[in-house]
């Protein structure tokens, strides 16, 4: 990988689009894509998706293409995907028994290893196959774990609080669900997925079809 270049987040965040797309290549066993069909399957120009891998090297060739399986791998490294990430999730609830029930995860190198909460009714109960422990025993289960990322999901009104807490305990990821923005040091990258939003932003092209 190249250092010391900017990398735009546009950039960035196209990257598990391209996994995705190579991933779905490869179970079909396609072997070969160009760049321009690449580009075509993600929405973007085939010169976009050249320079986007171009800032963590040179993996395609010229007249040929790129190697899916061979990329595939690249972009496993580059995203981290290689490595395992263990998880504390907090918040018991639907959204987070779903959570705990995405098998998708594990195909990421990621695992739900803890589920917390402050609720003395589902404290004790299964989900899957993890026990909901209490929110107090966070920072025991994050150095029993080595846990770095948290997920929240949690109501708006205890977001933030629950978000101190993660980083306090030395969480340097947080996936919020809640439907609040929480503020955080810059060191601790925070990714905010607020349902209500995306829901909304389809009704309003709904309402402007009639």
């Amino acid at each position: 990988m190249k250092d010391k270049i900017a990398i735009p987040k546009t950039t960035i965040e196209r990257l598990p689009l391209y996994y995705r797309c190579l991933s779905k290549l490869d179970r079909l066993d396609v072997e070969v894509i160009s760049s321009k069909e690449l580009g075509d399957r993600i929405g973007v120009p085939s010169t976009q998706v050249r320079k986007d891998l171009s800032y963590y090297g040179e993996f395609g060739r010229r007249g040929v293409g790129y190697e899916v399986k061979s990329l595939l791998r690249q972009l496993e490294r580059i995203l981290g995907l290689d490595s395992y990430w263990p998880i504390v999730l907090i918040g018991a609830g639907n959204l987070g028994r779903a959570l705990v029930n995405y098998e998708g995860f594990r195909r990421l190198g990621l695992e739900i290893k803890a589920v917390l909460d402050t609720d003395l009714n589902k404290i004790g109960n299964r989900i899957s196959n993890i026990e909901v422990e209490s929110f107090k025993n966070l920072d025991e289960i994050v150095i029993k774990h080595k846990i770095q990322m948290g997920i929240i999901a949690v109501p708006a009104v205890f977001a933030q609080e629950v978000a101190d807490q993660l980083v306090n305990v030395g969480v340097k990821a947080i996936w919020n669900f809640a439907p609040t923005r929480i503020v955080i040091p810059d060191e601790v990258k925070v990714k905010n997925e607020d349902l209500s939003v995306g829901i909304v932003g389809l009704v309003y092209h709904l309402a402007r079809l009639d």
